[in-house]
């Protein structure tokens, strides 16, 4: 009985015996899982740590390296491929971080307005004579032909004549060639040389080969008096003309952009367009023939002051004939020669013999030491420049013109050797120069980076 009994209950017990094992295992089950989700959360907690880790190593390494990447097939930073991203505004360059040097705007006063201001009675003490300009050459080319320049062909005592402060005729551009040649150049339309016939005060400048943007001067600070006695021309190419007119700069009916008088000059004189720049630059008084004052800057500054304030201030107020700025680093030519070949701004041979020439003319470096320096400075900056149109001034303007017309356009080169010869050759008769502070300019004047596009 008892094998019996114990037979009976063997099933009950396997049953217990079962539900015990299932519980052991869902046990065993409900640790494992929750041993995986821990292990889960500290594996994703590892991973978000050391993902946090890499981005600060990351960001690091763009502080101090700074980030390469591929662009346009080559290896370019950061810096660089935002340089070669499109500029929104057309007339203005992209800008970029500059190395050099800033230098600063100096007080210049400037008379509170123009209604009071008169011109001063004809200065004594300018020297006073005659001159007249080769019109047309005749001379033949070193092989025999004909070769017709806006220069001309001027010889070397010629040169050496047309210093000589006297009633004289000189070479200063617009020489045509015998008859039934090409004019040489700088042709202008009939209508604008009308037009130019009747300034008596101008303010000029020059965009060719579409080297720079329209700079308009500021119209604010301008008086109506010389918005509506000063001619303010823009001499450009037709190349330079439709493009600014294809960037919304189109003249009106008058051939004027703002205040800017549009003339349009054809059949330019040089291949070198700084060389063809030269041209109104330095012969206002040959543009502009019944102009009293003439103001010149480059296509490169916008003018922030009045016209009549200027030539009261630099002019009338200093007692000087012709004002421009010295530079604001370098005041000797020897600097000025080893700059441009520095920064390979010329023909290096065609520099050494101009300079070889000037050393051998009586050039000398410039001593600031020296109180009797006549000069603060024998290197000017250029790009702004105020004339009276005297004849000290305009044989000047033409004896300059002549050295770039000969040599370089580099015509830092030239000035102070050409003053120097003037001033020797011509003891008894003064040339009234106003070499005033570059920072003074930098005041009236906004200075912009050339077009990068032309």
């Amino acid at each position: 009985m008892a094998y019996i009994k114990n037979t009976e209950l063997l099933p009950e017990r396997r049953g217990i015996a079962s539900l015990v094992k299932s519980q052991d295992q869902s046990e065993q089950i409900s640790r494992a899982s929750r041993r995986g989700r821990r292990f889960g959360r500290i594996s994703r907690q590892r991973l978000l740590v050391w993902l946090l880790s890499l981005a600060v190593l990351f960001s690091i390494y763009l502080t101090y390296f700074g980030l390469k990447i591929h662009f346009h097939g080559g290896i370019s930073s950061l810096r660089e491929v935002k340089k070669e991203l499109p500029v929104t505004n057309a007339s203005e360059q992209p800008r970029t971080k500059s190395r050099r040097p800033r230098f600063s705007p100096c007080e210049v006063s400037f008379l509170d307005s123009v209604t009071y201001l008169r011109e001063p009675k004809d200065n004594m003490k300018f020297t006073d004579f005659s001159l007249d300009y080769v019109e047309r050459d005749d001379k033949t080319h070193l092989n025999g032909s004909i070769e017709a320049r806006f220069g001309g062909h001027q010889t070397l005592r010629e040169r050496e004549q047309s210093y000589h402060a006297t009633n004289q005729t000189i070479h200063c551009g617009f020489v045509s060639g015998p008859d039934g040649f090409p004019t040489t150049g700088f042709d202008l339309d009939d209508k604008d040389k009308k037009y130019m016939i009747t300034c008596k005060v101008v303010v000029s400048s020059c965009i060719f080969g579409s080297s720079d943007f329209l700079r308009r001067p500021t119209s604010k600070v301008i008086s109506d008096y010389s918005k509506k006695n000063v001619c303010f021309v823009m001499f450009v190419d037709e190349q330079t003309l439709l493009k600014l007119s294809a960037e919304g700069n189109v003249p009106d009916a008058e051939g004027k952009i703002g205040l800017w008088r549009m003339v349009v000059v054809k059949n330019l004189p040089y291949e070198d367009m700084r060389k063809t720049g030269k041209v109104p630059k330095f012969l206002s008084h040959r543009l502009f023939p019944s102009s009293r004052y003439s103001i010149w800057l480059d296509s490169k500054l916008r003018l922030n002051a009045d016209p009549m304030l200027i030539i009261e201030y630099f002019l009338w107020r200093a007692g000087a004939e012709y004002a421009i700025s010295n530079h604001y680093t370098r005041h000797c030519v020897w600097e000025e020669v080893l700059q441009n070949k520095r920064l390979n701004k010329y023909n290096h041979t065609a520099i050494d013999e101009q300079f070889h020439l000037y050393k051998s003319d009586g050039l000398t470096k410039f001593d600031s030491s020296d109180p009797n320096n006549p000069l603060p400075s024998f290197v000017p900056e250029g790009s702004f420049i105020v004339r009276a149109h005297t004849s000290m001034s305009n044989l000047f303007s033409c004896l300059w013109f002549n050295e770039v017309d000969r040599f370089t356009s580099r015509d830092q080169l030239s000035f102070a050797y050409t003053y120097l010869k003037l001033r020797r050759l011509n003891p008894s008769r003064n040339f009234y120069v106003n070499m005033f502070k570059d920072c003074e300019r930098r005041t009236i004047t906004k200075l912009f980076r050339h077009r990068t596009d032309a």
